[in-house]
């Protein structure tokens, strides 16, 4: 039965995410239609995650929750105004924080000591990013600049979580959707507060969407073999 309802959720959310990619992500209309496709595409399967990770008491449900402030920021965003566009942005902080506290919790107390080279090197890259971001984008994010701030601290911490994460099974699945998620957000950053003219950000969003989903997708499949299977 679980397989069965796993697959109808896979089946639509697939459907709507490839209308909502080739008929919607490539320019700004606030319609009915928008929002629907862009909300069926993870909001099956966020659902399917909720229930049967509360029916078997497992404690990935808090990683469930983070996708599913996922997709309320996924409508929210395709909603018109700026008061929806600050809700959505709320809504993903909330899903990162509830994917950070769920990996650290899950994960145990890192070992600054028992840190590997390429994970100094990722947490350096990181915070490099983090500078960066806050020199080149802050600017131009005019009365948004405190909010957007917020938000790459929430997301930087759940990258933090991720590249903190012990050798283990879904390992490598969660540390690329984190990548294709951080991705998709500075993708997006270009899109809204850097980019001038329609193509341009067309294309970003035409590239945002695949990012974004395909990250998201890669959090829920690296989550389930990383609480069913235990660290090494």
């Amino acid at each position: 039965m679980f397989d069965l309802f796993f697959r109808a959720a896979a089946i639509l959310g697939l459907i709507a995410g490839l209308i909502y990619w080739l008929a919607y992500s490539w320019h700004d209309t606030k319609d009915g239609a928008r929002s629907l496709f862009k909300t069926l595409t993870l909001a099956p399967l966020a659902l399917f995650w909720l229930v049967t990770s509360g029916m078997a008491g497992s404690s990935d449900w808090i990683m469930a929750l983070g996708l599913s402030l996922g997709v309320l920021g996924d409508y929210l965003l395709s909603r018109p105004g700026p008061r929806a566009f600050l809700a959505g942005m709320a809504a993903f902080g909330a899903g990162h924080l509830a994917y950070a506290a769920a990996l650290f919790l899950r994960a145990g107390a890192p070992d600054p000591g028992a840190l590997s080279s390429a994970q100094a090197i990722a947490l350096a890259f990181l915070f490099g990013l983090v500078a960066s971001i806050e020199l080149w984008l802050a600017p131009r994010t005019g009365r948004l600049r405190q909010p957007v701030r917020a938000y790459v601290f929430l997301i930087a911490l759940m990258a933090v979580a991720v590249i903190l994460l012990p050798d283990g099974p879904g390992q490598a699945e969660l540390r690329a959707g984190a990548i294709l998620f951080l991705g998709s957000d500075l993708l997006l950053a270009l899109q809204i507060f850097v980019l001038r003219g329609q193509r341009r950000r067309g294309m970003a969003g035409f590239l945002v969407w695949p990012a974004y989903v395909c990250g998201q997708l890669l959090i829920f499949w690296g989550s389930l073999l990383f609480w069913t299977f235990p660290s090494v």
